[in-house]
């Protein structure tokens, strides 16, 4: 081949590749797509994905204000998730006000259609994770503007890695194991320090010790992760937690240097923001396509002892990887009684 003949080929092949990797930066990413949807997928509820890669159809909202909780950071519109999650948290806030505790203060849970958030978060993206903070319900309704702005206190002692027993209680110990006690729950991420002073504590059964699980930040709030949900082919499922209680050397590593020292080189950016629509299951595209229902109201659990109505009266497509069909909440409701979120810090693996 020719100098000028190889020039102009090496040139050629330039070019295709800067309008490769133009097409590829002009790809919308993935949080601001699912970051604008303002309302859930009308369709039978489904995870696809794993928990940090992933979205769900067939969401529902906690409503604001329940008999046993109330949700924080309203302005996210993070307050969706699968039915089953929804439900269980229905059922944690009046059985954990049976052992005692207030009410949960519920942080986010995930997007009306999960997928990467546009701040925070690197899991939540199949509306089967929810933050509760460890701050106890107050006996009265927050403001809007208190929901914003009022800060959940950390558990630990200043800025060591131990939990402060002028703010620990038996309550916070009981409603940890009030949520480690259901099935679905396969995961409860909490701070080391936190983790230590259940060992360090526990007695009689303590079974319920290794669905708990330390990991960075979370001395505010606690993370509740319940599995995949029956129906979800496309859910991809985490490895069991060890049957040990998890009070041992594993424990131990948290309290050496190694896991807090900085990172070294360059850093990385976080996978939320440069994911597109490539690196998630192929059903989320139809998620987003999906039609929304008629309101919020139509899928949203409400706090005054009842379901709202069904979900929407929008047809629903029919496309098979997702069984589309309308939400019917009753049937996710169990009987209910009439009546600044910390973001995490970075992490570098998904517990």
């Amino acid at each position: 081949m020719r100098f000028p003949t190889l020039l102009k080929f090496a040139a050629t092949a330039m070019l295709g590749l800067s309008m490769l990797a133009g097409a590829a930066q002009a790809e919308p990413l993935a949080k601001d797509l699912f970051g604008a949807k303002r309302l859930p997928a009308v369709a039978a509820p489904q995870a696809f994905g794993f928990y940090s890669k992933g979205c769900f159809a067939g969401g529902m909202a906690i409503a604001r204000d329940g008999p046993h909780w109330q949700a924080m950071r309203l302005s996210r519109n993070r307050r969706w998730g699968h039915p089953d999650l929804i439900s269980l948290l229905e059922r944690l806030s009046r059985e954990a006000a049976q052992d005692g505790w207030p009410g949960l203060l519920v942080g986010d849970i995930s997007q009306p259609r999960g997928g990467p958030m546009l701040t925070g978060h690197a899991s939540h993206q199949l509306g089967l994770d929810a933050d509760i903070w460890f701050t106890p319900m107050p006996a009265r309704r927050l403001t809007n503007a208190e929901r914003e702005n009022v800060s959940a206190v950390s558990m630990l002692k200043g800025d060591s890695l131990y939990v402060d027993d002028r703010k620990w209680t038996p309550a916070h110990e009981a409603v940890l194991h009030r949520a480690a006690s259901y099935k679905q729950v396969e995961r409860i991420l909490v701070h080391p320090g936190i983790k230590k002073k259940l060992c360090d504590t526990v007695r009689g059964d303590r079974g319920w010790l290794s669905k708990v699980r330390p990991f960075w930040g979370h001395h505010y709030h606690f993370h509740v992760r319940i599995g995949c949900p029956p129906g979800s082919t496309g859910c991809k499922r985490q490895d069991p937690t060890p049957r040990s209680d998890g009070c041992d050397k594993s424990l131990d590593w948290w309290f050496t240097d190694e896991p807090w020292r900085p990172a070294k080189g360059p850093a990385k950016p976080k996978a939320r923001d440069i994911m597109t629509m490539a690196a998630l299951p192929d059903a989320c595209r139809a998620v987003l396509a999906a039609p929304s229902p008629a309101s919020e109201m139509a899928v949203t659990l409400g706090g005054g002892g009842a379901a709202t109505q069904a979900a929407s009266q929008v047809a629903a497509p029919e496309l098979p990887v997702l069984g589309y069909q309308e939400i019917d909440p009753a049937s996710v409701l169990s009987a209910m009684p009439a009546g600044r979120v910390p973001r995490p810090s970075n992490r570098p693996a998904l517990q």
